[in-house]
This record gives C-alpha cells, sequence and structure tokens, in this order.
C-alpha cells in the first residue's frame, strides 16, 4: 500500500515531532519490523531509553497508529517514524502474520477518518517532512556566554565530586562504628541502621549506592541466621571497597556507575570504547522488584549461544511504580540474534539491546554452549576472576556444568557437580531437583548459588520455584 508523505506531515502534531521522528529512521534503533500481508497493518519495535523496546503500529488504511511509549503527542515520533520509513522504503517491511499485540490493538480501535484540515475550514500551519530533514541551522553563539556555561558546569562537576567524596567518608565512618558497635546487633537492626546513611549518601549525589545499602537488609534476611553475621561482614567490606576504588580513580565510568548513576543509552551507544556483539541469545530469566524511591527495577538475563565472551548479558530498565507493570517484550527461554552494547566495564556484563530479530520460523533452538574446559572448579574461577577484577559487585553470572542437586539431613539443597558441591539460595522446583542437569546457568550471591534455568534431557526448565 502506498502512503502518501504528505498525509504523513499532517498527521504531525507539530514540526519538533517530525524533526524527532527524522532522528529515529535509522533501521539499528528498530527491531521485529513487519507488514500485513495485504500491506495495510505495519509494525515494529523501537529501542528506547530503557531495556524494553516500544511496540509501535500502524493502520495504513486511515492512518491510525498506537504505540507504547509514554509521550502524551498523538501520533508519537515513534509512530511517525514507522509509517515514514513504510514511505520511503527506508527498511525492509517483511510480509508476516499480524502479531497478538497488534490484533489486539486492532479489535480495541475505533475507525477513524483520514487527516484532514481544521474544522473551521482554515489551515494548520504548514508540516513539511523535507524541513524535518534538515538540520535546523545554530545560531551564532557568544563566546562569552558559552565559556560562563562552561565555568559552571564544571563548577557543578567539582560540587557533585565533593559532596560523593563527603559521602563516602561518612558511609566508611559509619562501617567503621557497625564493626565497633558488634554485627550480630548490626544484623538485628538492619533496616534502620541502613536507612539512616542510605538517606546521608542520596544527599551526598549517591543514589545508586543509596539504593545498595536499602537492599541490604532484605538481602541478609533471606539467608539462613547462621550465615547472616558472615555475608554482612562480606557486603560491609565490599562497599569499603568500592569507596576507595572510587577515591583512587573518581573518573572511572565504571566504578562511578556503582555509585552515583549509569550513562545514558545515547552515551554508551556513541561510546566507540563500548563492545558491541552479535550474537544468538536466550533469554535466562527476570526479576521485576519495587524499589524503596519508587521505581520499578527490571532485570533481563541473556546467556549468548553462538559467542563465548562474553558470555551473558544483563538488561537493566527501572521506572516509576506509579506507570503500573510494563508488559516485557521478553519471554523466558525465547532465542533470538541481536546486537547488544556493553556499558565498558572490567568484565562487561549491563549491556543494551540495539537490534533484535527473531529466530527463523521452524529454525532449531540452540543448545547452550558447552566448553571443554567447564569443569565444576571453573565456577568458582569464574567467581575468583569478578573478586579479583570487581571486588565490589554483589551478584556474579555462572554457567554450570553437568551436575545434580540433593538434600542433606537439615533438608538444605546442594548443586553438586564431581567433587564440588554449592549451597543453593531456594528450592529450584521439583522438576528440577528430581532430574539431571546437563548444563545450569545461575547467580552466586552471599555464598550461594540462585538458579534461574537449566537444561535436562526433558529440555529446558526454568528454576523459579
Amino acid at each position: 500500500m502506498k502512503i502518501d508523505p504528505d498525509a504523513i506531515a499532517a498527521l504531525a502534531p507539530d514540526q519538533s515531532s517530525l524533526k524527532a521522528a527524522a532522528g529515529l529512521m535509522k533501521p539499528a534503533k528498530w527491531s521485529g519490523i513487519g507488514s500485513s500481508h495485504d500491506g495495510q497493518f505495519v509494525w515494529g519495535e523501537c529501542a528506547g531509553s530503557g531495556a524494553n523496546p516500544y511496540r509501535v503500529m500502524a493502520d495504513l488504511g486511515d492512518m491510525g497508529s498506537k504505540c507504547t511509549c509514554p509521550s502524551r503527542k498523538f501520533p508519537c515520533k515513534h509512530a511517525i517514524a514507522l509509517m515514514w520509513m513504510r514511505a520511503d522504503s527506508a527498511a525492509p517491511f517483511p510480509a508476516a502474520d499480524i502479531p497478538e499485540w497488534v490484533t489486539d490493538w486492532l479489535g480495541r480501535r475505533r475507525k477513524t477518518g483520514k487527516p484532514a484540515d481544521a474544522a473551521d475550514g482554515t489551515m494548520a500551519p504548514r508540516k513539511s517532512l523535507d524541513e524535518a530533514r534538515q538540520a535546523e541551522p545554530e545560531a551564532a553563539e557568544d563566546p562569552k556566554a558559552a565559556e560562563r556555561r562552561a565555568a559552571a558546569a564544571q563548577k557543578r562537576a567539582a560540587e557533585t565530586d565533593r559532596a560523593i567524596l563527603d559521602a563516602l567518608e561518612a558511609l566508611e565512618q559509619w562501617v567503621g562504628d557497625q564493626l565497633r558497635l558488634g554485627l550480630s546487633g548490626f544484623v538485628d537492626d538492619a533496616v534502620g541502621r541502613c536507612r539512616r546513611i542510605a538517606a546521608r549518601l542520596v544527599d551526598g549525589k549517591a543514589p545508586v549506592l543509596a539504593g545498595r545499602l536499602d537492599e541490604l537488609p532484605s538481602r541478609l534476611l533471606a539467608l539462613p541466621t547462621g550465615d547472616r553475621v558472615r555475608a554482612a561482614v562480606v557486603e560491609l567490606g565490599k562497599l569499603v571497597l568500592l569507596a576507595r576504588a572510587y577515591r583512587a580513580r573518581p573518573g572511572d565510568a565504571e566504578v562511578r556507575r556503582c555509585i552515583a548513576a549509569a550513562e545514558s543509552r545515547d552515551a554508551v551507544l556513541e561510546d566507540p570504547a563500548a563492545p558491541r556483539v552479535m550474537a544468538t541469545w536466550e533469554v535466562l530469566g527476570e526479576r521485576i522488584e519495587t524499589r524503596r524511591d519508587g521505581l520499578v527495577s527490571q532485570t533481563t538475563w541473556l546467556l549468548n549461544l553462538t559467542s563465548n565472551d562474553p558470555r551473558f548479558a544483563v538488561l537493566v530498565d527501572h521506572y516509576p511504580a506509579t506507570a503500573g507493570r510494563r508488559l516485557s517484550s521478553f519471554s523466558a527461554g525465547e532465542q533470538f540474534h541481536a546486537e547488544i552494547a556493553f556499558y565498558p566495564a572490567r568484565l562487561p556484563m549491563r549491556a543494551l539491546l540495539v537490534s533484535r530479530t527473531p529466530m527463523a520460523e521452524g529454525a532449531a533452538r540452540l543448545k547452550w554452549p558447552v566448553d571443554e574446559s567447564a569443569e565444576p572448579c571453573s565456577v568458582l574461577a569464574a567467581v575468583q576472576r569478578q573478586a579479583t577484577e570487581e571486588p565490589w559487585q554483589v551478584e556474579t553470572l555462572v554457567l554450570l556444568p553437568a551436575g545434580r542437586l540433593a538434600l542433606d539431613g537439615a533438608d538444605r539443597l546442594w548443586w553438586r557437580g564431581g567433587d564440588t558441591v554449592l549451597p543453593l539460595a531456594g528450592d529450584p522446583g521439583a522438576l528440577a531437583r528430581a532430574t539431571d542437569l546437563h548444563r545450569a546457568a545461575a547467580i552466586w550471591s552471599a555464598g550461594r548459588l540462585d538458579l534461574l534455568a537449566a537444561e535436562t534431557h526433558w529440555g529446558r526448565i526454568g528454576c523459579d520455584g
């Protein structure tokens, strides 16, 4: 179906929306693009600032559209870009069956007429696609104003650095106080004590570290009583190591990410030092948690099926709890081709989804990788490697070789592979307990394994209990 570019211009709420849409007309920003067999309906997923792309769909018959982004403009820049790409043939739109999420929208929407001029007979302000393609000329800048802005930005950065250093000094003093008062009392009053120092860290421009302190009591209380003091010693030690790493290298992006804030999506995509990996990936699992600061944290773990390094990718998204639960764009066990951009780090793990392509229809599932060196001791080697490179990290993702789960005399679960025996953090479910695990993916944290998924002779199983 042919699209009149003027109709797209008439749809746009303003010229700025057209310009924003022009910036999204890059195939690398899109995945899952397709059209119905008759060409009337088009859809695609556009990468946003979080882990989950926005789902965009349009009915070219009446130029109706829908997008899952939070924009109040209609149509939004994503819908305009999708229709624009179709009009300009800027990306292939392969014919396919209409996805369920598009069908659901089509069933709920009411047909509208094609765009028209204003009801009172006056012509709406002209919005031009050609103008949107052109960059606006930059006005001559006052050199003195630029110097003032640069000086102000430098001053703000220096004040932020000073505030973070002061907050880290307060944190180390606080850790010393907990050791002096006794860790047994700390575990009993962890919520109150951690909340007070977390508030101090927020004031000191260290919100990420504050969130970590807020979550510490729940991590300790999830452990057996006898393990809590030991885990508190380890966690407090990691906090001190992180504080001293920042003092030693305040410009280190990885360390700063653990204390203040992560880089923006655009900054990572434009960073030449950010590794990019094109591979086939499998979704191991997902964790959604509501934090005390009112944000929901959504973490998705991916396994690289076609190369060894990096073995895993972790996608992290945050959104307000008031926005309601988002529909995940991933399902456990799903396999797909994707380009992943990793945040620069000593051991790259946290990442962004750049582009994504579904597996070909009828394609066989790929097996999990098996390395000749995948001995049970390599699990501990992976933990030791992270302890050496990034000793402040709380979690380590590991790929376990063949093993089996077993109960001890106190009904506690253990994973056993060869002569290596490691405790489990929870119950992965009866199916995992009743069969040999050919391979398993797990998170090592606080001296325990939390299984995410495993391959068995029955196929892949989830281990979420």
